[in-house]
């Protein structure tokens, strides 16, 4: 959700404030990165958060996050952007042993929680990429959460834009079938809410931040092409994984000109490898406008020199309104600072085992990419990188990647026989139980040995519920019915049963 603001309305001179705020913030930053002051922080970390939707009895989506996050009465629970959004947040552990399997059962024991609650809402939870059912008359100003963040975000990204928001994404032809496309204009973000994603979180000391972020830079195409979970959007089929083009879009405060000039967009993948955490929070702050211009009484230069630990309440706010697809997080907890790379880069769902896989893959490969003698991102040119991200949302396993030493090779080929080896070995580093480990892999492995994701799995679903005679909003909501079904037995994706 991010931090809460108390105002939807900002002055001329809030905004010159909040600027030299964030500098002083960025200042501080810097200090703290040269003195040291992180260097208790020794032990890696794993998090995790999910962004959820709420559907009613015939599986549209339903309003009612209001209701149900105050029936759990839980803060890992909080409202989303669109009032059928929710998210859990999971709270940090370490990798090692069998906190994958106890990740695992807590997410599921705090589901079942949520879905206790939905249920007195006549509701039911969906963890899925994009909410297929979504219809254009969802997607209205009046459907945003009522939480000042993001009625003040709306007001101020639509002021910035200074026109409707358009949605413009040409879909992927099928065999035998001509490409769909969706073109639409929106009067609000709330488009952004149909993006329900997973969010993992690895925390690690600053001189190890760097390669940790480069690498996840690296695999983000492998995550997508093998977890894409987000084929529809208001009833097109688009693409592998459509939440990629439509959170870019969604948020687009640039006008044609800007983008023409090459102003970037708040939704980022960023421009090249780094060396420093710092590198990213400058950018950060010289390219980007605040757009929740709230300023904060402590000034974190004097917290510094009085021995205190600054909270850099403007420079983290500020940074909470830029989407890099792997995010820098600067946080603290008891007095004590951490570093965070944010890994933004997954659909929610299918299953809770898919996702604790699709984690533990991620952690895996990220231990031996970064210690590797020779670094990947050394071989591997930043724009390719970022073309592999663009073509695995696109095309999902069927889309071809570079990856240096192999050259251009298809997704779970890569996987199969190079990166679930490392991914392996990566966790046996972090010290993960075999049981564990194996328990995860083996739910990859099997993904793409049958090149069953769910974004291909709900695409074969409707396709073939359309071959037997339903149109297409009858096709999706038969799909969801057993995409339901699968979820609540938490059976991975890959033996999910098609349609017969």
């Amino acid at each position: 959700m991010g931090q809460d603001v108390a105002r939807r309305a900002f002055t001329r001179r809030d905004r010159q404030h909040y600027r030299g705020k964030v500098h002083r913030c960025l200042n501080a930053l810097a200090k703290m990165l040269r003195d040291g002051s992180f260097v208790g922080d020794n032990q890696a970390t794993m998090g995790l958060e999910v962004e959820l939707n709420l559907v009613d009895h015939h599986l549209g989506p339903a309003m009612r996050n209001g209701a149900v996050v105050a029936g759990v009465g839980r803060p890992e629970v909080q409202p989303e952007l669109g009032q059928w959004n929710v998210e859990l947040n999971m709270p940090p552990r370490p990798i090692a042993g069998e906190q994958g399997r106890y990740l695992e059962q807590n997410l599921l024991d705090l589901l079942a929680t949520l879905e206790k609650q939905a249920e007195t809402a006549n509701s039911r939870v969906l963890a899925i990429g994009v909410l297929p059912t979504l219809t254009e008359a969802h997607l209205v100003p009046n459907r945003i959460s009522a939480t000042t963040r993001y009625l003040a975000l709306n007001d101020q990204m639509l002021a910035a834009r200074g026109e409707p928001f358009r949605l413009d994404i040409s879909g992927v032809s099928a065999a035998g079938t001509t490409a769909e496309r969706l073109q639409m204009d929106f009067d609000s973000i709330l488009p952004e809410a149909a993006c329900t994603s997973l969010q993992l979180h690895l925390q690690i000391p600053p001189a190890q931040f760097a390669a940790h972020w480069n690498a996840a830079q690296c695999v983000a195409g492998v995550q997508l092409a093998v977890g894409a979970n987000s084929p529809f959007m208001l009833g097109r089929r688009l693409w592998a994984e459509t939440r990629v083009p439509l959170f870019l879009q969604a948020t687009d405060v640039r006008s044609i000109e800007l983008r023409n000039q090459g102003v970037r967009p708040r939704v980022w993948f960023g421009e090249r490898w780094i060396s420093s955490i710092f590198e990213l929070f400058e950018e950060n702050v010289r390219y980007f406008p605040g757009l929740l211009p709230v300023e904060e009484q402590q000034d974190p230069l004097a917290e510094l020199a009085a021995g205190r630990v600054p909270s850099l309440d403007e420079l983290r706010l500020h940074n909470s309104t830029i989407w890099r697809w792997n995010r820098p997080i600067y946080d603290g907890q008891d007095g004590t600072p951490h570093l965070r790379v944010e890994n933004r880069v997954l659909p929610a769902g299918p299953s809770v085992i898919d996702m604790i896989a699709n984690a533990m893959f991620f952690y895996g490969l990220l231990r031996v990419l970064t210690e590797e003698e020779n670094p990947v991102w050394s071989r591997l040119p930043f724009p390719t990188a970022e073309e592999n991200f663009r073509s695995a949302a696109r095309d999902g396993m069927s889309a071809s990647l570079y990856w240096p030493d192999v050259g251009w090779v298809r997704p779970d080929e890569l996987v199969l026989n190079r990166l679930l080896p490392m991914a392996a070995e990566g966790l046996a580093r972090w010290g993960v139980s075999d049981a564990v480990s194996s328990r995860y892999l083996n739910v990859i492995e099997q993904r793409c040995r049958s090149r069953r994701t769910g974004s291909f799995w709900q695409s074969r679903a409707v396709e073939e519920l359309q071959r037997r005679g339903a149109d297409r909003p009858t096709a999706i909501r038969q799909m969801l019915t057993r995409y339901l079904e699968e979820t609540t037995a938490n059976s991975p994706v890959h033996a999910w049963p098609l349609p017969v």
